[in-house]
């Protein structure tokens, strides 16, 4: 490893941290390395655009009777 870094991490993931440690025989570094990595290699696209397309309704809202400017 070439670089080291420190984290602070609430009570609950630390101790979810060390559970999953025990249970699977991971070092508990070893289990941040690889969530890391998943992170790393996901999508680059924005969460909110899966829902893209979902919304129904007339493509320009501002056209909707009653919310038209005079």
């Amino acid at each position: 490893m070439s670089h080291t870094i420190t984290v602070r991490i609430p009570k609950e993931l630390a101790a979810w941290l060390e559970q999953v440690a025990a249970k699977t025989g991971v070092p508990q570094g070893k289990i941040a390395r690889d969530q890391i990595e998943r992170a790393k290699a996901g999508s680059p696209r924005q969460s909110f655009m899966r829902l893209a397309g979902s919304v129904r309704g007339p493509r320009d809202l501002s056209s909707r009777k009653g919310f038209a400017r005079s």
